[in-house]
């Protein structure tokens, strides 16, 4: 009797190791996981949440983690050193200012400039012109951002002195100003207030600025294949789509 009760205990202590092997196996078995960083231009932040969210369903095994700011801080980051896979910019020049840091860009999409002002556009601004009038607060991005340089350039084509109640680091701090009232007007992106509560004022193609979005591998990045493949990703048809879908243009 007693040696037939000892026998269900005996086969499951035999099961335990068995098992144990087995969950072993499995985890020797599963490919561990990448964590991909990206540095991106802060006029990319939304539509490139979607992108990132769109690319792990597709990549079940990678992770992509994002940081926002302007091209010109993400070049500082790159230039320190800071651990990132691969890097997207606003303007090819900060790209190609990093070429012994970067694999070869492509050019993943491109963007234009618009005026923004406060909802309803109460202080009737009509075109780039018009920003030099004396009683308008006129905030613009620093001339070391690209949207800070592209809109020196617009502006100094068009003979429109402007004098900004001040220079911000990043688009989105422009727009900033802008929709919290403590600007009538800034020049932004197009895909930028697009989505904000502001106005917009049309900058005529004649009078505007292309920027143009360059991606490239770091060089100095861990996980370089996958870091390109993610590069590439940018520029198939489902990437592309969330991009035109969010007033980017094609590249």
């Amino acid at each position: 009797m007693h040696s037939r009760r000892a026998l269900p205990l005996l086969a499951g202590t035999m099961l335990i190791p068995l098992l144990a092997a087995c969950s072993s196996e499995d985890k020797a078995d599963a490919k561990p996981r990448t964590e991909l960083t990206v540095l991106a231009a802060a006029s990319l932040t939304d539509v490139f949440k979607q992108a990132g969210r769109a690319y792990e369903k597709e990549h079940p095994g990678t992770t992509v983690k994002f940081s926002f700011a302007g091209s010109q801080e993400l070049a500082a980051q790159v230039r320190q050193g800071a651990p990132a896979d691969a890097l997207v910019t606003a303007d090819t020049k900060t790209m190609q200012d990093l070429k012994s840091e970067t694999t070869t860009p492509t050019v993943i999409a491109k963007n234009r400039l618009t005026i923004a002002t406060a909802k309803n556009n109460p202080k009737n601004i009509k075109a780039l012109s018009g920003l030099s009038r004396s009683d308008l607060k006129v905030v613009l991005a620093a001339p070391e951002v690209p949207v800070g340089r592209y809109s020196k350039k617009v502006l100094d084509q068009q003979h429109v002195t402007v004098k900004p109640v001040s220079q911000e680091p990043n688009v989105r701090a422009v727009l900033s100003k802008v929709t919290l009232g403590e600007a009538d007007a800034g020049i932004v992106y197009v895909t930028d207030a697009a989505k904000d509560k502001v106005a917009t004022v049309t900058v005529p193609d004649e009078q505007n600025a292309v920027a143009s979005y360059p991606a490239a591998t770091l060089k100095g990045s861990k996980h370089a294949q996958q870091a390109g493949d993610f590069v590439k990703w940018l520029g198939t048809e489902e990437a592309q789509k969330l991009l035109r879908a969010a007033g980017f243009q094609q590249p």
